[in-house]
């Protein structure tokens, strides 16, 4: 079995995001995550909706945790991210989860914003491999990531879905207060294919390790995203995945943004995806349909915790 570490070793003065806030997290403090030492969780269940290569026939695996080291003011799941709603269980529960989901057909293991219970999760891993599991880990997140903690990971995780958000400091300061995002996100990227290499997808269709990088386009963004596409073509090539997404959905928090208020017109989303084919990207993912919809923010019951 894969070593168990001390959690609070690092939850006592934590850097694991790059804030590096050094919040002691123990004895119920908080950092800038507005998490405890606590491990929480709000639902573990199989989500059909999420790449052709992860979703597979019966479903990736997925978890959603609670925090974020983000503040996006245009959230879809600011229950969890901003207002911290979820169960609070052990590694040893998470790792129950996991061999549930696996038993229920899963095609892997989804991790959605982990970054805040990084030592957890690699508790929780290595338990439920010594418990049978075999499908392939993967960890999905923003891309706000620490290298180091990037590092830590390496052994427990198979698949890394980052998002790119943004490539202006700009943008990132006003939409999610980390202006520092671009730079970071660059940085991660790179640890994570480091780790796994270019992107292996098994006969049956599903991504057995890489990367797969999202980029979801916003409004008003086109030259933006034309740039971050450009930036993971010419340093990636086609050895990862890139998905083009258009659900971007506005909430209430942003009715009255200037920018954010409406949906990523048909013609911006067009305009996207003919540069992406234009530059050569090859493997990559677009979405179709009506996929701006509040409807699509699962119910946060607890199922499968």
């Amino acid at each position: 079995m894969d070593k168990i570490i001390d959690t609070n070793e690092y939850y006592s003065d934590c850097t694991l995001c790059p804030r590096r806030c050094h919040a002691d997290r123990t004895g119920g403090g908080t950092g800038f995550c507005k998490m405890t030492s606590e491990l929480k969780a709000a639902k573990a269940y199989l989500h059909m909706w999420e790449e052709p290569c992860i979703t597979g026939e019966h479903g990736s695996g997925t978890v959603f945790f609670s925090g974020c080291n983000m503040k996006c003011i245009f959230c879809q799941n600011s229950d969890l991210s901003l207002n911290g709603f979820g169960k609070v269980i052990t590694s040893e529960e998470l790792a129950g989860s996991f061999i549930r989901l696996q038993e229920k057909k899963a095609s892997n293991i989804n991790l959605v914003t982990g970054v805040c219970f990084i030592p957890h999760i690699i508790n929780a891993v290595a338990i439920a491999r010594e418990r049978g599991l075999t499908i392939p880990v993967l960890y999905n997140s923003s891309g706000y990531e620490s290298v180091d903690s990037l590092k830590m990971l390496c052994g427990s995780i198979d698949i890394y879905m980052p998002d790119m958000k943004y490539i202006s400091p700009e943008s990132a300061s006003e939409y999610s207060s980390c202006g520092d995002y671009p730079e970071t996100a660059k940085k991660a990227i790179a640890e994570m294919f480091t780790q796994t290499g270019p992107a292996v997808t098994g006969e049956d269709g599903l991504m057995k390790k890489g990367v797969i990088v999202r980029h979801m386009v916003l409004p008003g963004s086109v030259p933006e995203s034309k740039k971050i596409l450009r930036y993971l073509h010419d340093t990636y090539g086609n050895d990862i995945y890139i998905s083009i997404m258009n659900q971007y959905t506005p909430m209430p928090s942003v009715k009255d943004h200037r920018v954010l208020s409406r949906k990523v017109s048909d013609d911006e989303y067009r305009r996207v995806l003919e540069f992406a084919d234009k530059i050569g990207i090859e493997k990559g993912f677009t979405q179709s349909g009506e996929a701006a919809m509040e409807s699509f923010v699962p119910k946060w019951d607890f199922e499968g915790i």
